[in-house]
């Protein structure tokens, strides 16, 4: 089955680049939008030299949420790893968000759900004079991940699987 290669780029508040890379558009439910890197997938954070993946994983874009998800297989240490992001915007072939530092991370080994990088966040909310209403989205959003990635509500649960095995 073939599909159609696409790019995600996150950018940072001040428009710079943050990570890119290719990826296979797999489909759609009522989660959003799901995209997939196989192994071996090349992709960039910023100017820093490019990185290989050595795991497959999928990526989660909803339509009007403020976040990202990003499914890792076993063996990856991180199970899940949500970015708290502007809401993904769509366009020939590209989807773009802004990343807001915040993460929500399930650990694989003990599922440990962890709030990372609140330290970049006020450092950039601050130097980038993040407007109110994005601090509260991200804020809100952070806060409703964590319940959800912790109770393991879909997509959150086994839902990612599916997407994983068309890549793997």
């Amino acid at each position: 089955m073939s599909h159609e290669i696409m790019k995600v780029v996150y950018r940072k508040y001040d428009g710079s680049l943050h990570w890119n890379h290719p990826a296979l558009l797999l489909g759609e439910d009522e989660h959003g939008v799901w995209t997939g890197c196989p192994a071996g997938t090349v992709g960039s954070r910023g100017s820093e030299p490019p990185v290989t993946w050595e795991l497959p994983f999928v990526l989660l874009f909803p339509r009007e949420s403020w976040w990202t998800a990003t499914f890792n297989p076993a063996p990856h240490r991180l199970e899940i790893y949500c970015d708290i992001s502007t809401v993904p915007s769509w366009s020939d072939g590209e989807v773009t968000m802004v990343d807001l530092d915040l993460d929500v991370i399930r650990l694989r080994e003990d599922g440990r759900v962890l709030l990372d990088d609140e330290d970049e966040f006020e450092e950039h909310r601050v130097r980038y004079a993040y407007p109110p209403d994005v601090v509260a989205n991200a804020r809100a959003s952070a806060a409703t991940l964590l319940e959800a990635v912790a109770a393991a509500t879909a997509p959150f649960d086994s839902s990612a699987a599916r997407w994983l095995a068309l890549i793997s």
